[in-house]
C-alpha cells in the first residue's frame, strides 16, 4: 500500500512529511476567523482484501505506534432502545472506551506514530479537553513532551487527566477558538510537531479507523449514522474511512451521515443551509463541539454536499435529557458531545425507516463531565443515619 498527501481543493499531490500541514497553493487564501483553507487528506494506492487489519490502512508503519491500545472500540446492541424506538438495527458505536476515554486517541495515535518515525518529540495541539488529554495520555506511551492550551471553561476533569499525563498545560484566558490561536504561533515559534485538528492531515486520517472497524464489526452496509459535530474533523474522518472503503471496492455505497450540533454552537449548520461561515460566539453543555470557527469547516461541508448527509441541532436540554436516557435504559454514561448525536437520531427518528440499520457514534466518557451530568438527574440531599430515615413514598 503506498500513500501521499491530496489538496481537498485542488487536487494537488504531495510527499507526506512532517512539516506540510495544509496546501502550501489554497492556503495562501486564508482568511481570519474563518475555516481552513487548503486542508490535506491522505490518499491510498494499492488493494487490500476484507480480512485487513487496521494498521495496513494508514499511512505510518506500524512499529512506530506507541504501546497503548487504542481503537477497537465495542458495538453495543441496545436492546431496551431498540424495542422502546422500534429501531431493531440500531447499534451504538462507544469510542468512550479507548484508552483516555475518548475517540481523539484515534487521532492522537496516528500522530504519535508520525512524529516518533520523523524523530519529533515536542506535539503542541489546542483542545475543548478531549484531544488535549488524548495526546497527553498517548503522549506518555510514547515518552515525547505534550504541550497543551485548553480554554478556560475546560472541565476540570479534562484538565487533571491531561496534568496526570504529564503534559504542560497552559490554560488560555478565553475559548477555544483563542486556545488554536496561540497554539499555532506557539508551532510557528517553537517548532516540533502541531496536532491541530485538521491543520494536520493525520488527524482526519486517524479517525477514519472508526468507518473501518465498523465495517468488520458489523458486516453489513450501514444505513445512517449520527455523529456530535464541532470543528467537522471527526464527521471528515468518518467520511475518509468509509470513501477508502469504497475505493477498495469493500463496500458499495457510503452511508448517510447526519452531523448533530448544538443550537448555539452551530457553525457548520448554518453554513451547510447558507454556504456561508459566519463567526458568531458559542456557548454551549457540549463543551467537546463548542467552536466558533469549524476549522475543518470547508472540507467538512464539501463531503456532506458530495454525499448526501445532513445536519441537524438540538438544544441543551434535549442534550441532557438524551444523556440520561442513554444511560438509563443501557449503561452507557456517555457525556454531552456523544448524548449530542443520540438526541439528534431521537429528533430524527420519525422520519427514518425503523428497518434502517443506524449506528450511533459517542465520543466520550460521561466522566469526562460529571458537573454537566448532574443537570439531568437530582442529586439526594437529605442525609440518612438509619433506615427509619428513609420515608416511603
Amino acid at each position: 500500500m503506498k500513500f501521499n498527501y491530496c489538496c481537498t481543493i485542488c487536487s494537488k499531490t504531495y510527499d507526506i512529511t512532517p512539516d506540510l500541514t495544509v496546501c502550501p497553493e489554497c492556503s495562501k487564501g486564508q482568511l481570519a476567523d474563518q475555516p481552513l483553507i487548503g486542508v490535506l487528506e491522505v490518499e491510498l494506492h494499492g488493494k487490500v482484501n476484507p480480512s485487513f487489519e487496521i494498521l495496513d490502512l494508514l499511512p505510518i508503519e506500524r512499529e512506530y505506534f506507541p504501546p497503548i491500545p487504542v481503537g477497537n472500540s465495542p458495538l453495543w446492541e441496545p436492546a431496551n432502545l431498540r424495542r422502546d424506538t422500534g429501531f431493531i438495527n440500531l447499534f451504538i458505536k462507544d469510542d468512550g472506551s479507548n484508552p483516555t476515554a475518548s475517540f481523539k486517541d484515534r487521532a492522537s495515535f496516528l500522530v504519535s506514530a508520525a512524529a516518533k518515525k520523523f524523530n519529533i518529540n515536542d506535539i503542541t495541539l489546542a483542545s475543548t479537553g478531549n484531544a488535549g488529554s488524548s495526546m497527553a495520555g498517548i503522549g506518555a506511551a510514547a515518552g515525547q513532551n505534550i504541550i497543551l492550551f485548553l480554554p478556560k471553561t475546560a472541565p476540570t476533569a479534562k484538565l487533571v487527566q491531561a496534568l496526570q499525563y504529564g503534559a504542560t498545560v497552559y490554560r488560555v484566558d478565553g475559548n477555544y477558538d483563542r486556545a488554536y490561536d496561540l497554539s499555532m504561533e506557539f508551532s510557528r515559534q517553537k517548532g516540533g510537531m502541531n496536532r491541530n485538528t485538521a491543520y494536520n492531515p493525520l488527524t482526519i486520517e486517524g479517525k477514519k479507523t472508526v468507518s473501518l472497524e465498523l465495517f468488520k464489526q458489523l458486516k453489513k452496509p450501514i444505513d445512517v449514522l449520527f455523529v456530535s459535530v464541532g470543528d467537522g474533523c471527526i464527521l471528515a474522518g468518518i467520511y475518509k474511512g468509509f470513501k477508502d472503503l469504497k475505493k477498495l471496492g469493500l463496500i458499495a455505497k457510503i452511508p448517510k451521515i447526519i452531523g448533530v450540533q448544538a443550537e448555539t454552537s452551530d457553525a457548520l449548520t448554518r453554513a451547510f443551509l447558507t454556504g456561508k461561515f459566519t463567526n458568531i460566539p458559542t456557548s454551549t453543555v457540549a463543551d467537546s463541539i463548542c467552536v466558533d470557527v469549524p476549522r475543518n469547516g470547508i472540507h467538512a461541508l464539501a463531503q456532506l454536499k458530495e454525499y448526501g448527509g445532513e445536519m441537524l441541532t438540538v438544544s441543551d436540554d434535549e442534550i441532557i435529557q438524551a444523556q440520561a436516557k442513554l444511560s438509563s435504559s443501557t449503561g452507557l454514561f456517555t457525556e454531552p458531545a456523544g448524548a449530542a448525536a443520540f438526541a439528534g437520531f431521537q429528533k430524527a427518528a420519525p422520519g427514518l425507516d425503523p428497518d434502517a440499520v443506524v449506528v450511533i457514534l459517542t465520543t466520550g466518557n460521561g466522566l469526562k463531565d460529571s458537573t454537566s451530568a448532574t443537570l439531568g438527574i437530582e442529586v439526594p440531599e437529605r442525609l440518612i443515619n438509619t433506615i427509619d430515615d428513609i420515608e416511603v413514598p
